[in-house]
């Protein structure tokens, strides 16, 4: 690779970013994310190194939501932090910390905000949930972070029923360590391999009968790398297909009934996202379009008669 298409390249990735980020921050700018466990587990929040900071001191919170526009804080009453709020007009830094794949040591910034109130938390006088208004658009970072979440969950309903077809390609791209899989019946984990999957199931082959199979309930493991992780989702099996010269195996197609993981969903939608991103790259393969239909061609000129005594004559 040359240097000028690694730069094409790297330029490339940039506007494909800010991209993201100007939709992420207009589409969702106002819709709070509740860090639970599970999306504090996905979004790598060092919960630890989560602080607010008035004047020059710091005091440390617990994250509770966050938007765009603002975020909710839990901290307590009791030490100083409200006679400190009442010297500075109420005006706070919000630090936040994230884990980082790219890079060993995790990343950390400050976002500007003026608290709007406080209420008692959890029916507790010594500590309150902070409501903090920014006062200006947070780091490209948060916005991508938390935009990561609010559009897997936007789109596993728009395209749940989208399904990806899992070739060589496509299992690189979504990191998926293997088409081999598990699954989950009654407790007792079988092996089987993975033809395609979505945001509301997937289908596997395995060995098995059919009617022993259909309509019970199942889990399916899938194990992705980069970084390395594995979702246990639960489902049902609702339908079965031979398997073309294999009457030992059948096709069996998966519904998701539990709780689909949230870091499944990312998953997925950075693949679709990929996919759209790299549209019109010699890298991402596309069905070839349809020929143009062919214009009608003319119709062949009429043939000429002869004259009535030209024919009398050739039968002479």
């Amino acid at each position: 690779m040359t240097s000028i298409e690694k730069a094409f390249i790297i330029i490339r990735v940039g506007i494909i970013t800010s991209q993201k980020i100007i939709t992420f921050y207009e589409k969702y700018k106002a819709i709070d994310v509740t860090f639970s466990k599970e999306i504090i587990q996905v979004t790598g929040l060092v919960t630890q190194q989560v602080h607010l900071k008035c004047g020059s001191d710091f005091w440390p919170c617990v994250l509770y939501s966050s938007s765009f526009q603002g975020a909710k804080v839990v901290a307590s009453t009791k030490s100083g932090l409200i006679n400190k709020l009442q010297a500075t007009n109420n005006s706070v830094s919000l630090r936040f910390c994230f884990k980082s794949s790219d890079h060993e040591a995790p990343v950390t910034f400050f976002v500007s905000a003026r608290v709007a109130g406080y209420s008692p938390y959890g029916g507790s006088e010594d500590v309150a949930l902070f409501n903090l208004q920014y006062t200006q658009r947070p780091p490209d970072v948060l916005i991508e972070i938390v935009g990561r979440v609010l559009d897997a969950n936007v789109n596993s309903a728009k395209r749940k029923d989208e399904r990806i077809n899992l070739v060589p390609d496509t299992i690189r791209k979504l990191k998926i360590i293997a088409k081999e899989a598990a699954v989950f019946i009654q407790g007792v984990p079988r092996r089987c391999m993975l033809r395609d999957v979505s945001f509301s199931g997937a289908k596997i082959i395995m060995v098995g009968v059919a009617k022993f199979l259909v309509d019970r309930e199942a889990g399916l493991r899938i194990d992705f790398e980069d970084p390395r992780e594995s979702f246990l989702i639960k489902g049902m099996f609702v339908r079965s297909e031979t398997v073309e010269g294999r009457k030992e195996l059948i096709a069996l197609a998966i519904e998701f009934t539990g709780p689909v993981p949230m870091g499944y969903k990312v998953r997925l939608n950075e693949y679709f996202g990929l996919k759209s991103d790299l549209k019109g790259d010699s890298s991402v393969s596309e069905m070839p379009a349809p020929p143009p239909p062919e214009k009608p061609k003319p119709p062949p000129p009429a043939e000429s008669k002869p004259p009535a005594g030209a024919a009398a004559g050739n039968k002479e």
